[in-house]
């Protein structure tokens, strides 16, 4: 994921804007109610981002807490000498809690079963306890208070954290919002009923990019942007509600043959490109083995070339794909095609690509792959 001399000569490469990222997550912090704090999620390489630069960026910043999907991505986190609080989300083996205190990691208890089996591991941890208050994925019941209470009396099991997830906080129906104030206050309704039993229910967290863009501040100790930090949307029909946010990913790729393709003749895999007069089409070296959707070609993808927009045709391949360069300004070998992010004064989004294919920005940029380094811009 770190950038290599080739970087920004080599086939294809993602640009990342530090100076975006910081912006973002200064504007999201000041969303926040007093006393509370980021918890930047960086799962998934950062959304595609590189995880390691993501949280060093941040990390600069006085951002001391950070949220990951799996043991192996904290564990690169600490390697990388992140500090601070590096919580992992998703569901962890028992059998992996030597591995969670040895690096320090603090882990979300999945359900009761989870919370019983880490602590039979003998193993000293710091966990944060989910509450399903409606998602039905992973949490205990939120309104089963004695199972939630039974997990601070269990051995070897320290509680510094409860949280839980909205599910419909992106939508923008009546029934999406009464379904969210449901969720909140079933959650805080468990946290107080753990502070009555004089139990300390430590930070809570339960706004995720959605919730905290759209719901006033809450009365948390966290909440875990993911996707707006890295100044994206879903998709363009689930709009954040925060003004400025920017995008911190450009994706490039190099322009490596020109050449014609008379008329009547055929172009790619399964000759899918029929021209019927004479075509210029360029051969950029990106395909879908860096995480490309496939179908994006087929479906009106686009490039940008020299501030124009140009189209994609054929089939992708795993390695290349092919750019009708006919119209507009000359093209040649060596030349930088974006597909995604600003060229000149045009741009094309994550959220517009994603969008294309039937799926969302999170999907789209968390698929970018490891062939693509990550080229901090200066």
């Amino acid at each position: 994921m770190e950038e290599t001399p080739l970087s920004r000569t080599g086939r294809a490469w993602r640009e990342v804007d530090g100076r975006a990222l910081v912006h973002n997550a200064r504007l999201l912090q000041g969303l926040l109610a007093p006393g509370c704090r980021l918890m930047a999620v960086v799962k998934a390489e950062a959304y595609g981002h590189g995880a390691v630069w993501a949280a060093r960026t941040l990390e600069a910043q006085g951002v001391d807490a950070f949220a990951v999907a799996c043991l192996s991505e904290g564990i690169a986190l600490r390697r990388a000498g992140i500090s601070g609080v590096i919580l992992v989300l998703g569901w962890t083996p028992p059998e992996q809690a030597p591995l969670l205190a040895a690096y320090g990691l603090t882990q979300a208890v999945a359900d009761a079963a989870h919370g019983l089996t880490l602590s039979a591991q003998g193993v000293e941890l710091k966990v944060h306890l989910a509450l399903d208050t409606g998602m039905h994925r992973l949490g205990i019941p939120a309104e089963d208070t004695a199972a939630i209470a039974h997990m601070f009396a269990l051995p070897h099991l320290k509680v510094e954290g409860v949280f839980s997830h909205l599910c419909v906080s992106d939508g923008n129906s009546e029934q999406d919002r009464a379904f969210t104030a449901r969720q909140l206050e079933v959650f805080y309704r468990a946290a107080e009923e753990l502070r009555r039993r004089g139990l300390d229910p430590g930070a809570l967290h339960i706004q995720a990019s959605y919730g905290l863009c759209r719901l006033p501040p809450q009365p948390c100790q966290y909440a875990r942007p993911g996707i707006a930090l890295y100044g994206a949307a879903s998709s363009p029909d689930l709009p954040l509600g925060v003004a400025g946010l920017e995008p911190v990913l450009s994706l490039r790729a190099r322009v490596v043959s020109v050449r014609a393709l008379p008329a009547g003749c055929g172009a790619g895999y399964g000759l899918a490109f029929q021209s019927m007069e004479d075509r210029r089409l360029a051969v950029v070296s990106i395909g879908y083995a860096d995480g490309l959707p496939r179908a994006l070609s087929q479906r009106g993808g686009q490039v940008l070339l020299g501030g124009t927009r140009r189209p994609m045709v054929g089939r992708m391949c795993m390695d290349q794909l092919l750019v009708d360069v006919t119209d507009g300004p000359e093209v040649a070998a060596g030349d930088v095609a974006t597909l995604i992010g600003q060229d000149g004064g045009a741009r094309i989004s994550a959220e517009e690509v994603a969008r294309q294919c039937g799926t969302i920005a999170n999907e789209l940029l968390s698929r970018l792959g490891p062939r693509l380094p990550v080229v901090p811009l200066v």
